[in-house]
């Protein structure tokens, strides 16, 4: 599972994503609690995955790359939709994956 520098967090979570973050990683549950990541099929944006899912054993968790966290769908999908627009402020198209990679190689070049 990789993390994206600048997870984006629903406005419920925001101080509490350090813990979160960690007991995902240590496969604790969590209830309703929801990661977002970067689309596992080529067809959509981004998927939204309850964390209890990823407790499964064989969920593919290594493919996994995680750019936002949530309390409930309801804020999954405000997230979600966030992150979609300001890719379509920024660059007037739905490229997720190829905005939020550039974004980060800005951040790192300084």
């Amino acid at each position: 599972m990789i993390w994206y520098e600048d997870l984006y967090v629903g406005e419920s979570i925001v101080h509490k994503t350090k813990k979160i973050k960690w007991k995902i990683l240590h496969n604790a549950g969590q209830l309703n609690v929801y990661v977002i990541t970067l689309a596992t099929n080529k067809e959509n944006l981004l998927d939204i995955i309850p964390s209890q899912e990823l407790l499964q054993k064989g969920y593919p968790q290594k493919e996994l790359y995680v750019v936002g966290l949530a309390k409930g769908y309801d804020e999954a999908i405000e997230v979600a939709a966030s992150i979609v627009d300001e890719v379509y402020r920024m660059t007037g198209a739905f490229r997720v994956e190829d905005y939020l990679n550039e974004k980060r190689r800005k951040k790192r070049e300084g």
